[in-house]
């Protein structure tokens, strides 16, 4: 028997035969569903079999027959759950006109609740510790009340409110003293910051202009400009505190100037060796890139002991001139890959025409390719910025005393001490830390985005 071919006329509008899907394949996200339910069954029963016969813990509050409670809170959940897709469903066919299935109104219910829940978890620990950088009380830990009628307070999910201060914060700026010039210039940052803030609003309204855009680039050079003479000469002397949480401003310093060096070095090297790459042809070229892809391969701490060597050896140790230079090694190869997938997404006719005319190829790279790498420069800066920021081991190596601590070794000394951990000036210290860090992002994501894309271009 033969069969005919599908003609053409024959097929539906769309171009293709839908084909229905098999039974294995509509059983296989039930069969994954009852895999999960049925491990994380298991679990909770080893877990409880493992938690018997052992005393109870004083911090942690206990309910008997609790798990009764926690599973008839789940049904009734899911049944609430269960009603409001129905709900969901009728009434989006009754307005659509159309089927919906019930299956998929369920299912994003479940998706959407699993997220919340997962945000809900990621987030406790940062408001957590954000709270306890105004308890005064020197603890990370909020024990249960068991007296307080409130669930968080008996569970000590929460640390009590109503011994919540400042006092934390108030040790990081004790002995500080600022000249008057550098509050006046402080000031002038802070209304630069307030200006960019007005103008990102009125951008999210829709009532950007080019006029604002002007605007909001010379406010962001002024915030610039400002906090750069702030870091530069801001000196150790202006902090007399006898303590180390009131050198701390001094180390939030310590760590701008060298993550700000350290990525303006990355930018001048990182560009020239990735044009250099993508343009010029010349012996050890191929090998060079394979070399940079190797060394990525390998942990940093692996050579600590090479750098700490050379950086005695040079006279290097304990100066941020040294600490810079082992940051700046390290962040040629990954930025040069980058910015050579950058240069490759270019026209290169556009540096033809400029040679055509008389420039060389240095002023080519000077005044056609970097003034169109703008947002690749800003990448390369902001990416070796927030991860020199966040580095601790090497400076640890590196530096010593308190007055070149940057801010990890600061935390560190926080918490150092059996009986004698300063918690919740952690907590207040690691608060303040991250801000320059959240803002930098926040101002620039999009330059992260845009930065990783333009950069993974195949040669």
């Amino acid at each position: 028997m033969t069969v005919s071919p599908r003609l053409p006329q024959d097929l539906p509008p769309g171009g293709y035969v839908h084909q229905e899907p098999g039974p294995l394949r509509r059983a296989l996200p039930w069969l994954v569903l009852a895999a999960v339910v049925i491990a994380l069954g298991v679990l909770a029963y080893f877990l409880g079999r493992n938690m018997q016969g052992r005393p109870k813990s004083f911090t942690i509050f206990f309910v008997e027959g609790g798990w009764k409670r926690f599973l008839l809170f789940l049904l009734a959940a899911s049944g609430v759950m269960a009603l409001t897709s129905l709900i969901g469903q009728r009434f989006g066919q009754a307005r659509t006109g159309r089927r919906i299935s019930y299956a998929a109104v369920l299912g994003d219910q479940l998706t959407h609740l699993f997220l919340i829940l997962v945000t809900l978890v990621a987030i406790y620990p940062l408001a957590y510790v954000l709270l306890a950088a105004f308890d005064p009380r020197n603890s990370l830990f909020a024990f249960p009340d068991f007296g307080n009628p409130n669930i968080f307070y008996k569970t000590g999910l929460l640390p009590k409110l109503d011994v919540l201060s400042y006092e934390n914060f108030q040790k990081l700026f004790e002995g500080v003293t600022i000249p008057g010039w550098q509050l006046a210039l402080a000031g002038l940052g802070g209304a630069a910051l307030t200006g960019l803030l007005i103008l990102a609003l009125i951008g999210r309204l829709g009532r950007d202009s080019a006029g604002l855009a002007s605007t909001r680039n010379w406010l962001l050079r002024l915030l610039v400009v400002a906090v750069v003479v702030l870091v530069v000469f801001m000196t150790p002397g202006q902090f007399q505190g006898g303590t180390n949480e009131s050198k701390f401003l001094l180390s939030v310093r310590n760590t701008l100037l060298v993550s700000g060096m350290t990525g303006l070095l990355a930018i001048l090297l990182s560009t020239t060796a990735g044009y250099a790459m993508a343009r010029l042809r010349f012996p050890g070229r191929f090998q060079t890139l394979l070399f940079f892809i190797f060394v990525q391969m390998f942990p940093v701490f692996l050579a600590l002991v090479a750098v700490y060597t050379l950086m005695v050896t040079l006279g290097l140790s304990n100066t941020f001139t040294g600490l810079i230079l082992a940051y700046s090694g390290g962040a040629i190869a990954f930025n040069t890959w980058i910015f050579k997938g950058y240069v490759e997404s270019l026209p290169e006719s556009l540096e033809e025409a400029a040679m055509v005319d008389g420039a060389t190829r240095w002023q080519t790279f000077l005044r056609v390719v970097l003034p169109l790498s703008g947002g690749m420069l800003v990448f390369i800066f902001l990416n070796q910025f927030i991860g020199t920021y966040a580095e601790f081991i090497l400076a640890n190596i590196l530096l010593t005393g308190v007055e070149k601590w940057t801010v990890g070794i600061m935390l560190l000394s926080f918490s150092q001490g059996q009986f004698s951990t300063k918690w919740g000036v952690f907590a207040a210290a690691a608060t303040l830390g991250a801000l320059p860090i959240v803002a930098l992002f926040y101002g620039f994501q999009r330059y992260f985005v845009g930065g990783t894309v333009a950069g993974g271009v195949k040669e």
